[in-house]
């Protein structure tokens, strides 16, 4: 005689049974579907205190899935940055352990455009943080009122002549030095000694070797405008300018088809000389497909031949995580961030204490602080140098 039948929900197999128990619920949880019987090698009072141990399993499980669906979610802190901010994910990671927070960048052109939005945005700011104002729109950024002061204790390792703000406004974070890089084999070829200083450009030797950035459409192309302004003066740039052009100087657009486009060591161009980065050099070799023993391309970095770029960091007005973002702030200027910088933005790190990576201590060639036109300055005569220059050099 077949015994009395129960119905009991089965969540697996009988056979799956064994595998699954003794992982999630102990050896002595039994799930069946159907109805059990005695027959069937189930005995019903078995696989009524079975179930019935189970309820209190099921309800924790049950309880602990809906409080992981409500748990907070971590606080998000905005970084405004430029198109060519990067960083490694690891050393973002690292950030987010350490605060239980969410770090999101928020990519808005270029720095121009990037602290244009920040300070059209300065009612209601999109971000905590804004990295990438450098010392070309340094005045700016700062007559816009944007920014909150903030005294880091990590500014103790930075170079004191990377601060530009006495009032602890803008950070310095990194830098870079905008100068001519050239092309050491065509030059070896040629039997041409390489320039040593920017009057060798307009020597006979050296026509139609040279090609530059527009400074209306790009920040080196800026950056070297401004080096010919400190070491010629105004008006005298504008002279040393009209030389290079009678000696046929090429403008391009950007930095990308100047280099990529024009330049003999990384393309089929015919100018061996370019308006880079003193970190050219080390990127050259590190991005190179096949093994280089020595780099392709120098700088030169000679007195008066460079400009200086300063990238600096702020906290914004009206951030609601105001103590997160300071301690972002001195995240970006400890040496995990600061040591990340070269190979990520090929720029030097504003940290004293940072060491380089290996192919930036073979390749890249340090300049020592010089000359520099002042923010102010800039601030007051950028769009008059730019028109100057534009009607001096293009027309």
């Amino acid at each position: 005689m077949r015994g009395p039948t129960v119905d009991l929900i089965r969540v697996m197999p009988a056979e799956e049974n064994e595998a699954m128990q003794s992982a999630a619920f102990g050896p002595e949880a039994v799930f069946y579907l159907g109805r059990g019987d005695p027959a069937e090698g189930c005995a019903p009072g078995r696989m009524i205190m079975k179930a019935i141990r189970l309820i209190p399993i099921l309800m924790t499980a049950l309880i602990l899935s809906c409080c992981g669906s409500k748990a907070e979610e971590p606080v998000v802190i905005t970084v405004m940055t430029h198109d060519s901010f990067s960083i490694g994910e690891n050393v973002v990671a690292d950030f987010e352990k350490a605060h239980g927070v969410k770090l999101k960048f928020l990519k808005s052109g270029d720095a121009g455009a990037a602290l244009n939005q920040a300070i059209l945005s300065k009612d209601n700011p999109m971000a905590d943080v804004f990295f990438g104002v450098d010392n070309t729109f340094l005045t700016r950024a700062l007559k816009a009122d944007i920014f909150q002061p903030y005294d880091s204790p990590m500014l103790a390792k930075v170079d004191p002549a990377l601060m530009l703000d006495p009032e602890k406004r803008l950070l310095p974070v990194d830098y870079g030095d905008v100068c001519l890089n050239y092309d050491k084999a065509w030059f070896a070829d040629k039997k041409l000694s390489p320039p040593e200083n920017l009057e060798s450009l307009a020597a006979p030797e050296y026509k139609n070797l040279t090609v530059v950035e527009n400074p209306a459409t790009s920040s080196p192309g800026l950056a070297f405008l401004l080096a010919t302004v400190g070491t010629y003066g105004d008006p005298g740039y504008l002279d040393y300018w009209k030389r290079l052009k009678d000696n046929g100087v090429l403008v391009t657009n950007g930095w990308d088809d100047a280099y990529y486009g024009h330049f003999t060591a990384a393309s089929k161009g015919d100018r061996p000389i370019v308006v880079s980065y003193a970190s050219s050099p080390p990127a050259a070799v590190h991005f190179s497909e096949k093994p280089l023993d020595d780099a392709p391309t120098a700088s030169v970095v000679a007195p008066g031949t460079y400009f200086r770029q300063i990238e600096f960091v702020g906290i914004l007005k009206g951030t609601k995580h105001e103590e997160l973002a300071r301690k972002l702030v001195d995240f970006m200027l400890d040496k995990t961030f600061q040591e990340d910088i070269p190979l990520q933005m090929f720029v030097f790190p504003a940290n004293r204490d940072a060491k380089l990576p290996e192919v930036f201590v073979k390749y890249a060639q340090k300049a020592p602080f010089g000359q520099q036109v002042s923010p102010d300055q800039i601030a007051a005569n950028r769009d008059k140098w730019i028109q100057a220059w534009t009607d001096a050099v293009l027309r």
